[in-house]
């Protein structure tokens, strides 16, 4: 199940996200770099500043009644990059590590369409780290194309996201 995400939420959210991320890229990166950026990133003033844009869209996915991973969508000025067009971004797609496999982020992927698709845009687009080879065989699967790329840094070590973007 997929329910688009409310005010009440909001300690939940801060939590998936912390862990999610954690999950995801504590492994390649250092100690301090990943603490830092989880200290700083997924604050709760932060977030909600983030959940009050009405350009940012929070979604929350269930597997068997648990809380496994939710969806960050933007549009308009809310967007992390400007890229020409009527245009709607994934900024956040994660499942937790004990819910992978299950399809949970295909149903993601599938509700940001969705969303893409009754606000009329042009193309959707993401960026993801150039060594997240797991998601970007994952988008490549849906027909996404690498147009850009831009530095992102955690900590002290420069990273490099690929733009991907995909033509509705």
């Amino acid at each position: 199940m997929i329910r688009e995400c409310v005010i009440e939420d909001l300690e939940q959210l801060q939590s998936i996200s912390y862990q999610t991320f954690d999950e995801s890229f504590r492994e390649q990166n250092k100690k301090e770099n990943i603490d830092n950026y989880l200290l700083h990133t997924f604050t709760k003033e932060r977030l909600l500043k983030e959940f009050q844009n009405s350009n940012s869209f929070f979604y929350f996915i269930f597997y068997q009644k648990s809380l496994a991973g939710y969806l960050k969508l933007n549009i308009q000025d809310a967007q992390t990059e400007f890229i020409e067009g009527n245009n709607l971004e994934i900024e956040r797609i994660y499942v937790l590590n004990q819910f992978q496999k299950l399809g949970l982020g295909k149903q993601l992927y599938d509700k940001s369409i969705e969303v893409a698709k009754e606000l009329s845009c042009d193309h959707i687009w993401l960026g993801v780290w150039e060594k997240n080879y797991n998601a970007i065989a994952f988008y490549e699967k849906f027909k996404f194309e690498k147009i850009d790329e831009h530095a992102f840094y955690m900590g002290d070590e420069k990273q490099i996201d690929y733009i991907m973007i995909k033509h509705l």
